[in-house]
């Protein structure tokens, strides 16, 4: 039986936009929990139809055919709200931007869209005075926009970084434990359902810097776009990096971090594979999912950790927000609007400050540790740590072995240390630079 204070309200039209895993899943609880639902609404939540490429397609037997549609034009001008899950660019704005002018509510996960142009969404909704929530676009189930946007509002966040990419976090893992090269662990992913096909959003860490943005923009009252980001994926991590990782004390992860410049004076906002100290909460996050740190003034170090990923935790979060916006609705009231007020610089990546760990490979003779590291002081670079390894054949052809030189930094300025690589990668007793990792 529906709550009694469900049945006073007419039910709230709800259109649904892609019906792939998470879409399935939204439509699923839709259908299996509508009473309760409706009991924490006060209305009903009606699903008017949902859009989709082929409506000919398979489907999970959940999902009412008599519902599907192609023409979602039509299908948003009929709706109170719009819940977003097809993704992309251009079509999800388009069409987000026509159901917001015809007056209707938008849940959306899209964050490749938001990074790129939430602003133009953000306006047109406060324009027309509906909601515009988004929770599910950055972290799958777990709850962080609307911790960063609201329940942080009081405070100063000076950083927030994470692993918010769950199957780079899979890949990296599985190096990590099994031995695995970046190929054969991407690979198992993809078998697994953690990648795409074309995997190329995920290791080459876009979906990672698109995240970040939407965290920046919130986090810092300032717009932040893709663009704004310095992005590194994890194509470049080798297993012998992460082998090397694990014998210095450290994981490496891919990390999305956005930060106040130790000035205030501006942002800094980058994704890029780093080592993370194994004593850190971090360094234990497994598998496909995801952790987000936020460090703040007044709330210090707070942390939030679950599945980034999946149909059924992700619906979690969109179910969430479509609860939200379907009470404003019923009850009146409105969600946050964007808050950019604060317009802080978005700097360069080289003006970040941070740690490093070089991995060199060098003449097995003396005087050549003395030699790297007045390269270092030359850029104002100190050495906190230094490990070496002598070679492991000492009769190579020229007479002379290779040995391998590990350096951790202290905290430098980043473009200093890409100046230090640079010059040390020069000097005739370094054979080469065999890799360059940020230490958190």
């Amino acid at each position: 039986m529906p709550h009694p204070s469900s049945s006073a309200h007419p039910p709230l039209r709800v259109a649904v936009l892609g019906c792939g895993v998470v879409g399935t899943e939204v439509v699923r609880r839709l259908v299996t929990e509508a009473d309760e639902l409706a009991a924490r609404v006060g209305a009903p939540l009606e699903i008017v139809g949902i859009a989709v490429r082929d409506a000919d397609a398979p489907r999970d037997p959940v999902v009412d055919r008599g519902l599907l549609t192609t023409d979602a034009t039509a299908l948003v001008e009929k709706a109170d709200v719009v819940v977003e899950l097809m993704g992309g660019v251009e079509r999800a704005r388009t069409l987000l931007l026509h159901a917001v002018e015809h007056g209707a509510s938008v849940v959306t996960a899209n964050k490749a869209l938001l990074a790129q142009d939430g602003p133009t969404l953000y306006a047109a909704a406060d324009a027309a005075g509906v909601d515009l929530y988004f929770e599910a676009a950055v972290a799958g189930a777990i709850p962080i926009v609307r911790p960063v946007r609201e329940s942080l509002a009081g405070d100063t966040v000076q950083r927030v970084l994470g692993i918010v990419n769950g199957t780079t976090n899979y890949v990296l893992d599985r190096m990590a434990t099994e031995g695995l090269d970046l190929d054969a662990a991407v690979h198992e992913a993809q078998a697994l359902g953690y990648a795409e096909a074309d995997p190329t959003a995920d290791v080459e860490g876009y979906d990672a810097a698109a995240k970040a943005a939407i965290l920046a923009s919130l986090a810092f009252h300032t717009r932040v776009g893709l663009d704004d980001v310095d992005r590194t994926g994890i194509t470049g991590v080798t297993a012998e990096d992460v082998a090397w990782a694990a014998r210095t004390g450290h994981v490496v992860k891919l990390l999305a971090v956005a930060e106040r410049a130790d000035d205030g004076a501006g942002v800094l906002v980058r994704v890029h594979p780093a080592l993370v100290p194994s004593g850190h909460p971090l360094a234990g996050v497994r598998g496909a999912f995801n952790a987000v740190f936020v460090e703040a003034e007044a709330a210090g170090e707070l942390m939030f950790y679950g599945r980034g990923a999946g149909g059924a935790p992700t619906s979690s979060a969109v179910l969430g927000d479509l609860v939200q916006v379907a009470r404003h609705r019923v009850l009146g009231g409105k969600g946050p609007v964007e808050s950019s007020y604060a317009d802080l610089p978005v700097l360069d990546a080289g003006d970040a400050r941070t740690r490093c760990q070089l991995r060199l490979e060098v003449a097995d003779r003396p005087g050549v540790l003395a030699r790297v590291a007045a390269e270092l002081a030359a850029q104002d670079v100190s050495i906190e740590a230094v490990r070496q390894t002598p070679p492991a054949d000492p009769s190579s052809p020229d007479g002379e072995g290779v040995a391998t030189l590990v350096i951790t930094t202290h905290t430098a300025a980043e473009r200093a240390l890409r100046s230090t690589v640079e010059s040390v990668a020069a000097l005739d007793v370094v054979h080469r630079v065999v890799s360059v990792l940020p230490v958190l």
